[in-house]
């Protein structure tokens, strides 16, 4: 968050203030981990931030509002994954090593993220064009690096002329977001984290080199 902070009639809020709106983004972030969004109401989150109503509506038009921001934040942070990818390369060893760390940082994101993540998932799946933005942004990040990495090693002629870069970048972050979405459902298959990384990270691999990685 940059600037001054205002309230919603504009006014700039002071330190306590800042302080206080600061408590109710974190309240409803906790209880979005245990409640589904539908049915976190306004006068619950000001409960568990000590707070009234009133104070709320100071600082957030209602709740939605205030998750918007929650996933804003969230989706800033997100745009940092495309570090995952900088300079890295896809050949040899070091291959291998830049696919593990992209799926261990992209499930670590989600991890941390998950319940404003659903919310975002929910809210982009029903329409809402403020939730898809919100998402794709995240997606990009990943998305775009990936398109990049595969085009390059396309023009080396280490990846097959007929391939579509944007394409299979777009099927690997795809699947990312469906696996990371999905961890927890994995262990009623049977499928420990420890396994679920290194077989993710194989398809990434196969994904953006065409070949096995190097180990």
């Amino acid at each position: 968050m940059t600037g001054q902070v205002r309230t919603v009639d504009g006014r700039v809020a002071g330190r306590r203030g800042q302080a206080t709106r600061q408590k109710l983004l974190d309240c409803l972030s906790e209880m979005l981990s245990s409640s589904p969004y539908r049915d976190v109401k306004v006068i619950d989150v000001a409960r568990r931030a000590g707070t009234s109503p009133a104070t709320f509506y100071q600082y957030f038009p209602d709740v939605e509002g205030a998750v918007l921001e929650i996933a804003e934040r969230m989706a800033a942070e997100g745009a940092g994954l495309t570090e995952l990818l900088e300079g890295r390369t896809w050949t040899g060893k070091s291959g291998w090593q830049t696919a593990q760390e992209l799926v261990d940082g992209f499930l670590d994101f989600w991890r941390r993220n998950d319940a404003i993540l659903r919310v975002v998932d929910l809210g982009a799946a029903e329409g809402d064009k403020r939730f898809y933005k919100i998402r794709m942004k995240i997606l990009n990040s990943v998305n775009n690096s990936l398109a990049d990495s595969i085009a390059e090693l396309q023009a080396k002629g280490r990846v097959d002329k007929d391939v579509n870069p944007a394409a299979v970048a777009g099927s690997l972050v795809a699947m990312l977001a469906a696996v990371a979405a999905h961890q927890k459902g994995f262990t009623s298959w049977g499928v420990k984290q420890a396994e679920l990384k290194p077989n993710l990270a194989l398809l990434v691999h196969l994904g953006v080199t065409g070949k096995k990685p190097s180990k």
